[in-house]
């Protein structure tokens, strides 16, 4: 939200004002204008109203050919310029008035440009186009508004602010488990009950930066950064103890939670190169992604972080430490009310522009999680246990898992091309399943392959993450992320990965998280912790963007799941066989821009999953599609 357009408009200026500086168009102090006609007098431009201020002279320019020099052979030689030494004092001006008031015209020898020119005092360069009559308007984004940073606020401090209303309304049809205590329906015993659901959310965004610097090529000196959120939600399903613990909660369930997901501070520490690459530091709340699609860790979180760039931008660095904050239940937001978790995140990645070829950026990470919460038992607000999951042992765990990966995004000519790979290491204890530590060592990979042909860009997606076959033996195979925000296959307009799906103990365990791709088995991504015995994912999907208009955009996606290994399901539901076919995931999204900004977004899109056996299995006779809504408001 935030954009540095003011110092990019005053570099368009000067040129001009150095041009009309030296044509005598621009008036010193409002007043007139000294210049040197064709006969080489000095004479004066007046505009009425101003009090006139004499030139240094109004007489014609004295013959000096008398006074050229010549050499020895009578040709005329070149004069030398006087240097500072050989240039005499101004004499003190006669009027008393004018020795206490600076001469806004000077005469400054110039080689090429006459024998004087005028060095004109003029406003700062971010207010030289108010002399020309134009006017901010503070509701105008995309004209010249102090509010938006076009010009300093005071000094080189700028000011940008950005407000943005996100919408959301959801029709859903998620399976949806019986009250172990309770039921709406009297005479209902069954396991799952209705799967309609309702949801309505309400996000009011507002970003305050404060920054000083000019940055036509730096980063800011020092930048202010606060981004508090606004939420309010509300839920309703068919059954209850879905939305509370207590039975008499009903329901339904309406909740506000105010979070803030950024406050920092940002310190450009030095430049280390004629091109500015740079150092900086920021420490506080801020956002950050450990990879390009968001399938390991992407989230706003406490830390500090130093970063920067070498080799004219070719080469970017990160160092980070991160100690995760708790996130609100109903509204996935920062809860800052709250103790920050012991669980750090530690991360150190480079990526490399223009690795080979021209147009392919590569990445290297390393980012190890160092989680401490064994000596704790965690109920978020809703009543429902978070840490330690409802699943196995039900056992509080530490962890320290190191994450080795390798990520890729560019194009080959025309094919457009994203890659991840990533090798999960550590141990854990006590397992999920087991009374012992156990080791972890689990793969994950994902690509997407896609080309542009005029209007429409096909798409081509495959994910792999691994599985674990034993969870009664002493490692754990099944990949896991810290907190992944997947931008792949569809994102949350595919069903598996908007939808959070329940697995055991009344819901309290998800089959898949909210906005996740991974089948982890937490309780929840936002408040729980990392699973490694979980039974892995297979994806391939096929997908097309399509730009029906320069305003209108429609997309298709198809994708296939299955589980990698359905061990770790078989234990937890103490049910067998459960093969690994998931089903088919379709699609569809309209996204419209009324304005062709992003000023004005609205979104439409319905998926729908179709069973595979292993979604028989698990959840017999239950609908699985959903309808979204989303308006998106930036100022």
């Amino acid at each position: 939200m935030t954009t540095h357009r003011s110092s990019r408009a005053a570099a368009g200026l000067l040129p001009g004002l150095a041009v009309l500086m030296l044509t005598g168009a621009l008036p010193a102090q409002g007043a007139e204008t000294c210049y040197q006609d064709d006969s080489g007098r000095i004479v004066e431009r007046r505009r009425p109203g101003y009090r006139p201020v004499p030139c240094p002279s109004a007489e014609p320019r004295a013959d000096t050919s008398a006074d050229t020099p010549t050499d020895t052979a009578g040709r005329t030689a070149r004069r030398r310029l006087p240097d500072a030494a050989d240039t005499e004092a101004p004499a003190a001006p006669a009027d008393p008035a004018l020795a206490r008031r600076p001469n806004p015209v000077s005469p400054v020898p110039r080689p090429g440009l006459g024998d004087y020119v005028s060095r004109v005092p003029v406003p700062d360069r971010w207010r030289i186009v108010d002399t020309l009559g134009y006017r901010d308007r503070w509701w105008d984004p995309y004209n010249r508004n102090v509010l938006k940073a076009d010009k300093p606020v005071h000094g080189e401090w700028f000011f940008n602010l950005g407000v943005i209303s996100d919408t959301f309304v959801e029709q859903r049809e998620v399976p949806t488990p019986v009250g172990s205590s309770s039921t709406a329906e009297p005479g209902d015993l069954d396991v799952f009950g209705s799967a309609d659901q309702w949801s309505v959310s309400q996000n009011l965004i507002t970003e305050f930066v404060y920054y000083k610097g000019d940055t036509v090529f730096l980063p800011p000196d020092w930048e202010f950064r606060l981004t508090p959120v606004v939420n309010v939600n509300y839920t309703k399903l068919d059954e209850i103890l879905g939305v509370n613990v207590r039975p008499s909660r009903g329901d339904d369930r309406t909740d506000e939670h105010v979070g803030l997901q950024a406050a920092f501070v940002d310190k450009h520490l030095r430049n280390v190169s004629d091109r500015f690459d740079f150092d900086s530091l920021r420490i506080g709340i801020q956002p950050f992604s450990s990879d390009f699609r968001g399938f390991l860790f992407q989230d706003s979180q406490l830390g500090v972080r130093l970063f920067g760039t070498r080799d004219n931008n070719r080469f970017q660095y990160n160092l980070g430490w991160f100690r995760r904050l708790e996130k609100d239940t109903n509204s996935g937001l920062n809860d800052v009310g709250k103790d920050v978790r012991d669980d750090d995140v530690f991360v150190a990645n480079v990526y490399w522009q223009d690795f080979l070829r021209p147009g392919v950026f590569a990445q290297a990470t390393v980012l190890h999680n160092r989680n401490r919460e064994d000596d704790e038992v965690y109920y978020d607000e809703n009543g429902f246990i978070q840490r330690p999951a409802t699943i196995g042992g039900e056992r509080p765990r530490r962890y320290d898992v190191t994450y080795l990966g390798l990520n890729g995004d560019g194009h080959f000519g025309r094919l457009n091309v994203t890659g991840s790979f990533y090798f999960a290491f550590g141990e854990n204890e006590p397992g999920t399943f087991v009374q012992q530590k156990v080791d972890v060592r689990s793969l994950f990979a994902a690509a997407e392959l896609s080309m542009d042909f005029d209007w429409i860009r096909p798409r081509l997606s495959l994910l792999w993450a691994s599985g674990d076959d034993d969870p009664f033996d002493d490692e754990e195979n099944g990949f896991d992320a810290v907190f992944e925000n997947p931008q792949f296959a569809g994102a949350d307009t595919s069903y598996w990965i908007r939808q959070g799906v329940p697995l055991v103990g009344g819901g309290r365990v998800a089959l898949a998280g909210r906005n996740a791709v991974l089948p982890s088995l937490r309780a929840s991504k936002e408040e729980g912790q990392s699973n490694f015995t979980n039974p892995g994912l297979l994806l391939a999907g096929v997908g097309a963007d399509l730009d029906v208009l320069p305003s209108l955009r429609v997309s298709f996606n198809w994708n296939y799941l299955r589980f990698d290994d359905t061990a770790v399901l078989e234990v937890a539901r103490n049910q067998g066989p459960i093969f690994e076919e998931i089903g088919h995931d379709v699609s569809m999204s309209l996204i419209y821009r009324p304005l062709m900004t992003q000023n004005i977004v609205v979104r439409a899109s319905y998926a729908r999953l179709i069973p595979g056996d292993a979604w028989d299995a698990l959840y017999p006779d239950e609908d699985a599609d959903y309808l979204l809504l989303n308006l998106v408001l930036s100022y």
